[in-house]
């Protein structure tokens, strides 16, 4: 299939050069072609999306409401077949590909219902015949980049809700995955939505470089890699310009003497593994009590060992491929040096076999200790580490020594240890007894040290960095 630019409400091909879409459980199956945007055709998205925002900010909540729930509808209805789209270009398996379209439906639902929401504040006044209002208005152009991991979910949750709220987007998602970026744009486009309210653009680098510097852009939304996310961050801080960024994770699983082993072995594997483990929130650290750790471990490589990897569209398959065979080299390679530097591999990754795409084995690690790198860096893989803790003080010590800080579990039975785990890990999401992984529409998301910057995403937050506020003093005449 063709994918195309949508600039101004207009389809087209791009000027810049020629991309392929893969798949990456078999390398040599196109799933998509198309061109990158070129730098006069981003300038010409800004221009659109400048042009239709006073004419879209001046639409009726409700009425803009409606498209969101047209566009949900067509989501909706082409589940199976986007899914099977979605699990092509980007690995995962097809259960989760569909249920990460139906995902991105209830997103928009959800941001559909804020027309029946509350939109402002009323506060009393120390004067006589006067009322304080707090006014939300939208910002203006939002420029947005996307990763490859959720191709319909997180765009749906920026692009979602700046729209509910009366801004125009320019949109630039990941080059790996633009089949479903493309099906969403259209979704929308079908659904109703005014020309130039949504732009589409694809390209490397230098667009998101050209998006995030345009003086007409009025905001950004990044999710992406933190050593990326730190130079948008520091970009809008020399433009002043508002910044919200999901960023990277390392995320650390706690499993207490106390807890149900068997549940938390497959919460564990269920947080590592799910997506290939190419998840923001995926559990890459696991701190097992010592008393418990060998049988805990034990438990986690023979699940991890009995994982069906493969195609993603076959049943039964329960983990796909990594999305490129860069990734799959850097996978390969962090193990490879977490080895080296004196982990032990628990799991058995032999099935694998000889295959063409971009697979790597589910591998469980048993780490010497936290000085390794892999405590520190990031894979994006299906690898997890473990290391021992003597008791819930230490472990809760261990989890928070990263730089990142998104999302982390615990595994107990004593409530007082789970209140001391959300008072002292520094993170933005905390699981109690289920995997680190997951989220819902309607609560903040969003993290906290080199994971996170500015408002948090999803839920009521996001109304925090898609509106801004006018205090009005509204005053009886003389």
């Amino acid at each position: 299939m063709d994918v195309l630019n949508l600039i101004g409400g207009r389809w087209s091909e791009g000027e810049g050069e020629e991309f392929a879409d893969t798949n990456p459980a078999r390398p040599a199956e196109v799933v998509a072609r198309g061109r990158f945007a070129s730098a006069r055709e981003v300038e010409r998205a800004v221009a659109a999306a400048r042009e239709a925002a006073p004419g879209w900010a001046a639409t009726p909540h409700h009425a803009r409401a409606a498209v969101l729930l047209g566009a949900a509808d067509l989501v909706d209805g082409n589940a199976g077949e986007w899914g099977a789209e979605l699990a092509r270009e980007e690995g995962k398996t097809l259960p989760e590909a569909v249920a990460e379209v139906r995902g991105a439906a209830r997103i928009l639902r959800y941001y559909a219902g804020e027309a029946d929401r509350e939109s402002g504040e009323i506060y009393a006044s120390p004067r006589p015949g006067e009322n304080v209002l707090v006014v939300r208005k939208p910002i203006g152009v939002i420029g947005m980049i996307t990763p490859f991991n959720f191709p319909i979910a997180i765009p749906a949750w920026k692009i979602g809700p700046a729209l509910s709220y009366g801004n125009t987007v320019v949109w630039k998602p990941s080059s790996l995955v633009p089949l479903l970026a493309c099906r969403l744009a259209r979704a929308l486009t079908e659904a109703g939505l005014p020309d130039g309210v949504l732009n589409l653009v694809y390209g490397e680098a230098d667009a998101g470089t050209a998006i995030v510097g345009h003086p007409g852009v009025n905001a950004i939304s990044f999710t992406g890699s933190t050593a990326v996310g730190r130079a948008v961050i520091a970009r809008c801080g020399e433009l002043g310009k508002p910044v919200q960024t999901e960023m990277g994770g390392k995320n650390a699983s706690i499993v207490l003497a106390d807890a149900d082993l068997d549940h938390a072995a497959e919460q564990v594997v269920l947080g590592a593994f799910r997506s290939t483990g190419q998840k923001c929130t995926a559990t890459s650290r696991l701190i097992v009590a010592s008393q418990v750790a060998d049988d805990l471990l034990e438990r986690v490589a023979a699940r991890a060992s009995g994982l069906v990897v493969g195609d993603p569209l076959e049943d039964g398959v329960e983990m796909g491929p990594l999305v490129s065979s860069a990734a799959r080299d850097r996978v390969s390679a962090g193990v490879r040096r977490a080895v080296e530097e004196g982990a032990k591999p628990l799991s058995d990754g032999g099935r694998l076999g000889d295959r063409d795409g971009w697979f790597v084995p589910p591998t469980v690690l048993d780490l010497p200790g936290t000085g390794v790198d892999f405590w520190h860096t990031e894979l994006f893989g299906p690898v997890v580490g473990a290391v021992r803790a003597d008791g819930a003080e230490e472990a809760l010590g261990l989890a928070n020594l990263s730089d990142h800080g998104l999302s982390a579990a615990i595994f107990t039975r004593d409530l007082g240890v789970a209140l001391q785990a959300v008072e002292r890990l520094e993170v933005g999401v905390l699981h109690v007894n289920s995997e680190s992984a997951g989220t819902f529409p309607y609560v903040p998301f969003g993290g906290t040290k080199q994971s996170g910057f500015g408002p948090k995403e999803q839920g009521r937050a996001a109304r925090e960095f898609f509106t801004q506020t006018v205090t009005v003093y509204l005053g009886a005449p003389a």
